[in-house]
């Protein structure tokens, strides 16, 4: 008899949920594997201001300390959102982690390298590859020349730090939305699990089978089956009056920028977005707590917004 695909449940759930236990870490652990292409073992979550899970949090994020194969510690986030200005986020997210993780009074150069692993579920800008990858490199204005360290400075660093790219954040873009479902390699098996929530038996990526495991709906307690039946019920609320809302906004920002000039137009148009939304969300019985965090705005804001519909 054939094995049926098994089905998942939304990995930016997971995140915020599941993948937090120890019990699960082969499973992050794997999916790291393949995107990185080395072993990577997950020695601890970090515990810290970004792994907070509770009403006000603005991202589904998490950050462990791992070793990677060849034998150097590093600090992963991973983040999973639907916002138009995720990008702006990405930098946020990894500065955080690095300010976090500094204790006082260690030198710079000890801080771990940080891989900002993130997976988008909307079209974010423009390409046509579904997985991006990006390093620091400083290149010569006149000359051209790639700046490199010196053997003095490679001295003051972990064997492993062998030019400047190793020291700066290292960022992954798993566009998921622009994913073909064609599997060509073990990663793409688990982006066709991001995308389509579905893990198909003769899938071999490292991982993958344990994800299909234990994150399905089956897995999940009483408790937990509510709280992700309503996390996904905002997601789609939010997912909806932010494509018509935000569209909305920024057309009318931008027939304004005509006349008041492109970046006040832009900013106005985003702000009468986020206004929508609130209104949409407050019409919808959702909690002004709720609300804020999802259009990432303080109380104050929501409740100033909504004052004229009550």
């Amino acid at each position: 008899m054939k094995s049926e695909p098994k089905k998942l449940i939304q990995f930016d759930w997971a995140i915020k949920t599941l993948l937090r236990r120890r019990v699960n870490f082969p499973i992050l652990a794997g999916f790291l594997s393949e995107l990185l292409r080395t072993d990577v073992i997950i020695d601890s979550l970090l515990e810290s201001e970004s792994n907070k899970s509770h009403s006000k949090d603005k991202s589904n994020r998490v950050d462990v300390m791992a070793q990677l194969g060849n034998g150097e510690k590093v600090i992963i986030e991973v983040q999973c959102e639907r916002e138009w200005d995720f990008l702006s986020r990405m930098l946020y997210g990894v500065s955080k982690v690095v300010v976090e993780h500094l204790e006082e009074g260690e030198p710079y150069g000890g801080i771990p390298r940080v891989i900002s692993v993130n997976i988008v579920y909307f079209d974010l800008g423009e390409g046509e590859d579904y997985i991006y990858h990006g390093t620091t490199h400083f290149q010569g204005i006149h000359k051209k020349d790639t700046l490199q360290l010196s053997d003095k400075e490679k001295a003051h660093y972990p064997a492993h730090i062998k030019n400047l790219c190793n020291i700066f954040p290292e960022y992954y873009v798993l566009k998921v939305s622009g994913f073909d479902l064609k599997i060509r390699d073990t990663l793409d098996e688990w982006i066709y699990a991001l995308k389509e929530a579905e893990v198909k038996p003769e899938f071999k990526a490292k991982g993958i089978q344990d994800a299909g495991e234990r994150l399905t709906l089956l897995q999940l307690s009483k408790e937990e089956r509510y709280a992700y039946e309503r996390y996904m019920g905002d997601v789609r609320i939010s997912k909806s009056t932010l494509q018509s809302s935000f569209s909305d906004g920024v057309f009318q920002g931008r027939a304004e920028g005509l006349a008041k000039g492109l970046a006040k137009g832009l900013a106005e148009g985003a702000m009468k977005a986020k206004e929508s939304i609130v209104h949409n969300l407050y019409r919808s019985k959702m909690s002004l707590q709720e609300i804020g965090s999802l259009a990432e705005l303080s109380l104050e804001e929501v409740k100033k917004m909504v004052e004229n519909i009550r």
